[in-house]
């Protein structure tokens, strides 16, 4: 079996971080069936969870996003490594999945994924040889992957002359910016490369430019925000130059960018290019699913200012992720110790937010603070939050907190509860990192 459906045969016992000790192991598929409530004290905690309805109503909000701007959509994968959520994001619409290695491909393939941009230069013996097995052994794998130099168009164009997929390997070109990731770094040496792959035809097809937005920095926001406008028209222009020479195979044109902070501006450069062929672009925003409290959820409000699309699409994006714990020691008036630390959350952008809390007996539901407590370190296993000392937060109550990109958050839980508005659990997504 290939399809999603495997994943609801997966046996789930007590040693999945968040599970309850039950006994035997059960089909991941009857979690729902479990009657499982978090406010009830039936999950153990710490627990990582999904919120049902956000996840279905940023779903939507994306959707018609895509459908107002005529862009596609190939949200990346790497965010979740959830065939799940792969799956779900498909059925709203997206054009494809975005993956950054080898193994996530695989993971993507296991699970019936046939559109994959691998948004990374395919490198080694291994890894090659796999791709190129897959494109000769299923005719509906649609794939493409990256070649930012010479040496790189050469290796793959030999790899696939040896093999002999009966198809050429459909490749982007790369743009990138001095002192970051990988990419050209000039229009000379992105020429050179474009040159280089439509010199060992048949065995690659150049179909698109891309890069990636997100790394750009500035002195502050304006300044950032002017050089990701600048870099996506260094895109357009690579386009324009390789269109001039007739560098690019059959089919629209792929300009291809879009994080999760900047898919508005993606949209705007774009858009605007006028290369002289069928164009299509292709977001890869993967954060939008979840959203996030700190990051994305900033970055969020930006988009909303600088885009008058987004601001009609009405609803905004919704934290749909959240993590909770509970008070395990009130050590001194202003400070609290939650029993998570960084096994459990993200802390590479900004430590958890809290945003709620829960006392079994005294609330019917989780409560916002009053005045907000602010985590202010994690150890492996421990939060210390700092609050005011009249805070009524006492040990064995329960604390809802938010996250800073998910992307870091999901890598630390190989299954997430998806619960309803009483926090019911309904189902469960898997994780393979």
């Amino acid at each position: 079996m290939s399809d999603i459906r495997l994943i609801d045969t997966l046996p789930i016992d007590g040693t999945f971080k968040g599970m309850p000790g039950v006994p035997g192991p059960f089909p991941l598929g009857r979690i729902g069936e479990m009657g499982w409530n978090l406010l009830r004290g039936d999950l153990p905690l710490p627990v990582a969870l999904l919120k049902q309805a956000a996840l279905t109503h940023n779903g939507e909000w994306m959707r018609r996003f895509i459908q107002a701007t005529g862009v596609q959509l190939a949200p990346h994968g790497k965010t979740t490594m959830s065939p799940q959520l792969f799956q779900r994001q498909l059925r709203d619409g997206a054009w494809g999945i975005t993956l950054a290695t080898v193994f996530q491909v695989q993971v993507a393939r296991r699970f019936g994924v046939s559109r994959i941009l691998m948004a990374n230069q395919l490198v080694g013996r291994a890894e090659t040889a796999y791709i190129l097995r897959e494109l000769a052994r299923d005719p509906d794998f649609d794939f493409y992957c990256l070649v930012d130099s010479e040496a790189g168009v050469a290796q793959l164009a030999e790899a696939a002359r040896r093999s002999a997929p009966g198809r050429p390997v459909q490749v982007l070109l790369e743009r990138g910016m001095i002192g970051r990731r990988a990419g050209c770094r000039s229009m000379e040496e992105a020429m050179a490369v474009a040159r280089a792959v439509g010199e060992v035809a048949p065995w690659l097809a150049l179909r698109g430019v891309e890069g990636f937005e997100g790394i750009v920095a500035g002195v502050d926001r304006d300044d950032a925000e002017n050089r990701a406008r600048a870099f996506l028209d260094s895109i357009v222009e690579t386009a324009a130059w390789c269109c001039a020479e007739g560098l690019f195979a059959a089919g629209p044109v792929i300009l291809s960018a879009g994080g999760s902070a900047y898919f508005d501006l993606v949209v705007e450069r774009f858009g605007a290019a006028t290369l002289g062929r069928e164009t299509m672009i292709v977001l890869r925003s993967g954060c939008y699913l979840t959203q996030d409290s700190v990051l994305y959820e900033r970055a969020f409000r930006r988009i909303l200012e600088r885009s008058g699309v987004a601001r009609a699409v009405a609803g905004g994006l919704r934290n749909a992720l959240e993590l909770w714990a509970y008070v395990q020691s009130r050590p001194e008036p202003t400070r609290v110790i939650l029993g998570f630390g960084k096994r459990d959350a993200s802390y590479d952008d900004a430590l958890p937010k809290p945003l709620a809390w829960f006392r079994s007996g005294v609330h019917a539901c989780p409560e916002p603070f009053a005045s907000t407590p602010v985590v202010v370190a994690l150890n492996d296993q421990h939060a210390f939050l700092d609050l005011p000392p009249e805070s009524p937060l006492a040990v064995g109550d329960m604390v809802a907190l938010g996250i800073s990109h998910p992307c870091t958050t999901f890598d630390k839980w190989q299954l997430l509860p998806v619960v309803d508005d009483d926090y019911t659990v309904v189902e469960a997504v898997r994780t393979f990192f």
